[in-house]
């Protein structure tokens, strides 16, 4: 199975390494932030799994992300765990009404936050995500991030994989490039529509003769990815 990748933002960076060592040594990918400002930044361009978040931070406070997290489109599904020393009930109550998915409290011990991030984890992950999607042939398998065409592997670069798998998610409906650029990319990155026409250039030499007439080009609209002719 494929890491998970956790983005761990916390000012402190004694508190972020106990954290990233710990995850590492579960075999997850880390990320790691000391501000708000950065850590929003970082959804965006990685795109992690999950968010473990320090409630009290100079700045942006984590609670004020994770409300922002939560009402953009393209982040509201992110998965939260707050950090924080405070321990009263009124703030694990406006902690989980902000959007959060656990709250845990500090001093905590590695091992339980890690079996607070698997459960979070499982419960995030909708059923049928992590199932390969074949179609004509073309497989793509996200646990283990690999695309074949009729047995053979295909070689391409991430932005081209996450454009793969929306499209396979999203039959027979067709994309403006706009739509695409906010379901792929995320709605916080500033590149121009034509940047999409590179990337579905792209895909489609990666994916061959025999499959790039699944990307079919609409006109006066965008994109679509569909089987029939």
């Amino acid at each position: 199975m494929t890491a998970k990748t956790v983005l761990i933002v916390d000012d402190e960076a004694p508190i972020r390494e106990m954290i990233a060592v710990a995850l590492e040594m579960a075999d997850y990918n880390v990320l790691e932030a000391d501000n708000a400002q950065d850590a929003h930044a970082m959804v965006v361009d990685h795109q992690p799994d999950l968010l473990l978040l320090d409630w009290m931070m100079p700045g942006t406070s984590g609670i004020e992300l994770a409300r922002r997290l939560k009402r953009e489109e393209t982040t509201a599904e992110l998965p939260i765990i707050m950090l924080t020393a405070k321990s009263e009930e009124d703030n694990k109550i406006q902690g989980l009404e902000a959007g959060a998915d656990d709250y845990i409290t500090k001093p905590f011990s590695p091992r339980e936050l890690v079996a607070r991030l698997k459960a979070v984890l499982r419960r995030s992950t909708p059923h049928g995500v992590e199932d390969p999607i074949e179609i004509n042939g073309l497989l793509l398998d996200p646990v283990s991030h690999r695309v074949s065409a009729d047995g053979k592997a295909l070689d391409m670069g991430p932005t081209e994989y996450r454009l793969l798998q929306f499209f396979m998610t999203h039959q027979e409906r067709a994309y403006t490039r706009s739509q695409l650029l906010d379901q792929v990319w995320g709605g916080n990155v500033y590149v121009e529509e034509r940047t999409v026409d590179v990337h579905i250039r792209r895909l489609r030499k990666a994916l061959g003769d025999a499959h790039q007439n699944l990307i079919q080009t609409v006109r006066g609209t965008g994109y679509r990815f569909s089987a029939r002719v």
